[in-house]
């Protein structure tokens, strides 16, 4: 089993130390108090969360803090919350939840080099559902010009996880045709995105209800894949990059041709490699210049990640119970 400790507050007001897939990165130690964050004190609903005030962390040699403006939601984090994903993620009480961060540098690490104070920056951290966050300085890029910098918190989990989704587990060469599951949700549409960049033949894969809405991304073709004579007219496929999983990935193996790959969020689809397939599962990792990259496409207008709601950290269990329910749009908690 993996473990991954979040960062978190110990009653007892103790060190925080924040790990990465295991890897102690003792980035943050508390200091002083003040800030308030959002503390999940046990698995559950979202009324398991409380509003608390704790030490204002310091950062170390070579971490940054960030006052958090903008924390975005991802489903990891209501399975985190409930209970779902403890197998992976196991989270040791109390805990501050949140992957997704931007915000204004208000210290910077001894030994950092690139960044000031006042410097407008993002990234894929643990903890971030609190008024300030520490992370080691590899992980931050800088927001660029153009992007509000609390609609900048809906872009680090998404977008890393949509790139290396196409760059590294599908990995297409110009001219292959991907299928890319669940198009409309934050990381198909980076992963879609990036597929194209790379030269590859792109066709999104949505529901029915969802075809008029997938026409603006600008893939090669749209499918629904709850829809099975639709399925069966895609062409053969070099390559599916799944954000989906369950039914909808297994009953698209024959549409692959032999030795064609899945590269997946969600671990390894069963049966698979039976079928003869490659199949790259993996997890989002912090990669600061590939952040900085594709925000960029952000920027200039040719990404979208669509954000539906904003609402103060304070209303974090009403976050978590909205987002729930509402498959596609970045919900965003606010500093």
């Amino acid at each position: 089993m993996q473990r991954v400790a979040l960062v978190g507050w110990r009653d007892s007001r103790d060190s925080v130390y924040a790990y990465e897939q295991g890897r102690e990165m003792s980035a943050v130690r508390s200091e002083g108090t003040g800030m308030k964050a959002i503390v999940l004190t046990a698995y559950g609903d979202p009324d398991r969360f409380e509003l608390r005030e704790l030490p204002n962390p310091k950062a170390e040699r070579c971490a940054l803090v960030v006052r958090m403006a903008g924390a975005s939601l991802n489903p990891i984090d209501w399975k985190m919350r409930s209970g779902a994903a403890r197998e992976r993620f196991p989270v040791e009480f109390p805990a501050i939840l949140g992957r997704d961060v931007s915000g204004e540098v208000v210290e910077v690490g001894d030994d950092v080099t690139g960044f000031r104070v006042g410097d407008r920056v993002m990234g894929l951290v643990w903890g971030a559902y609190a008024e300030l966050v520490a992370a080691p300085a590899e992980v931050w890029a800088k927001v660029p010009a153009g992007i509000d910098l609390a609609e900048a918190g809906a872009l680090p989990l998404v977008i890393l996880t949509g790139a290396q989704l196409a760059e590294e587990a599908v990995n297409p060469s110009p001219g292959d045709t991907v299928l890319v599951t669940g198009a409309l949700g934050g990381v198909g549409r980076v992963a879609l995105f990036a597929a194209k960049e790379r030269g590859a033949k792109v066709w999104a894969g949505i529901r029915k209800s969802q075809k008029s809405e997938a026409a603006k991304l600008g893939a090669e073709g749209v499918v629904a894949l709850d829809d099975d004579q639709d399925v069966a007219k895609l062409p053969v496929l070099a390559a599916i990059a799944d954000t989906v999983g369950g039914d909808t990935i297994r009953k698209l193996y024959g549409k692959l041709k032999p030795g064609g790959v899945i590269g997946s969020v969600l671990g390894e689809p069963p049966g698979a490699r039976d079928h003869g397939l490659v199949v790259r599962a993996f997890m989002a990792r912090p990669d600061a210049a590939m952040l900085a990259k594709y925000a960029a496409a952000v920027a200039a207008g040719k990404l979208v990640i669509p954000i539906v709601k904003k609402l103060p950290l304070a209303k974090a269990a009403e976050a978590h119970a909205f987002a729930e329910k509402h498959a596609h749009g970045k919900v965003l908690l606010t500093g």
